[in-house]
């Protein structure tokens, strides 16, 4: 890309799309577009061609999608399904329409099967029965990833879609019923501590309640208290997880550097499984996770298992031997990363 090149970021506000708006800037990219979602509902057909049409992005990252935790995407499936699958339709569709060189769908992991033989390759897709909380989520990003290959098939664009492992880092979700499991852990354990040492005054400020009493209560609702932490599981599944900031640099070096052509073996006669998975190769338990986000923060009660709640997968790892083969790696360990997103959430809360 040249560093002049028009440039349009859909979702720039998220934790993806402000990583992606971060590494481009920090590397000489001006002319970058940006909406929110009050200036362009991006599931509104009639208002995204609009857009297209007056700003003729030549690069498009979309990173704009509806996004939570196991709870959010077990409850809202319609919305989960319907706005997904609307925003990427509208937005891939258009940037056919108004020849844009080359766009980035960013995807989820989520997509593989609920089984997967670990760790996962991109040849894994669609060859079993997903996870029964995410289904809808992850059937719109199925569908996000087979849009752009039947793009590029028919229409000879350049769409790329990437499947990025679980993300974390500045501007997260940090809410305590929709937000993923490591912010929503960090969210939860320094609330616990600041009851344990009786810092009701930040507390109060952190929810955004009067008194210490309603905070307390509402607390409890999540299973925290100035004992205890309470996680959902067993704390036996395996995660993988990402730095936003490292997502980001792999986003902009595949678009720097990489095509459609790249993404698949020449000569088949089927093309299949284009798609990049993003991830590190390493993953923890989520009692490691927790126990490691206990230690960051300095939390010192209890960690209680809720056996009674659904473990989920019971292990995600990603395979990335073709995003390496590519030419990029991962540079951000875990525990550092948690120590510096819970330094951005003392500052940005």
């Amino acid at each position: 890309m040249d560093k002049n090149a028009k440039i349009y970021i859909a979702g720039h506000r998220g934790l993806v799309g402000s990583a992606i708006l971060d590494n481009l800037r920090s590397k000489g990219y001006s002319n970058i577009i940006t909406r929110t979602h009050k200036e362009l509902d991006l599931v509104n057909q009639t208002d995204v061609a609009k857009f297209f049409s007056a700003e003729k992005p030549e690069y498009v990252f979309l990173a704009a999608a509806k996004v939570g935790g196991i709870i959010a995407n077990n409850v809202y499936r319609a919305d989960f399904i319907y706005e997904n699958m609307m925003i990427q339709n509208n937005v891939i569709h258009q940037s056919y329409q108004n020849k844009v060189k080359k766009l980035l769908f960013l995807g989820s992991t989520c997509i593989y099967p609920k089984n997967a033989p670990q760790p996962m390759k991109e040849e894994y897709l669609l060859t079993d029965t997903l996870e029964y909380t995410n289904e809808p989520y992850a059937i719109a990003k199925i569908a996000g990833i087979k849009m752009c290959e039947s793009y590029n098939l028919q229409y000879g664009s350049n769409f790329i879609s990437v499947m990025p492992t679980n993300l974390y880092g500045p501007n997260d979700n940090f809410d305590l019923e929709k937000s993923h499991v490591l912010p929503a852990l960090i969210r939860k354990i320094y609330l616990a501590k600041l009851l344990s040492e009786s810092r009701y005054e930040e507390v109060l400020k952190d929810l955004q309640v009067d008194n210490i009493d309603e905070a307390e209560n509402y607390l409890n609702t999540f299973g925290v208290s100035k004992n205890s932490v309470e996680i959902w599981g067993s704390g036996k599944p395996k995660r993988e997880f990402l730095w936003s900031k490292d997502m980001a640099d792999a986003c902009v070096f595949i678009m720097e550097n990489r095509d459609f052509k790249d993404t698949y073996e020449n000569g088949k006669k089927e093309i299949r499984n284009t798609h990049i998975n993003i991830g590190t190769g390493k993953d923890v338990s989520i009692k490691e996770l927790a126990e490691t986000i206990k230690q960051v923060i300095g939390f010192k009660g209890n960690l209680v298992f809720n056996t009674d709640k659904p473990d989920g997968t019971m292990r995600k790892l990603t395979d990335v031997s073709k995003l390496n083969s590519l030419g990029w790696r991962h540079t951000v360990e875990l525990e550092k990363g948690i120590e510096t997103v819970y330094d951005w959430y003392l500052t940005n809360k």
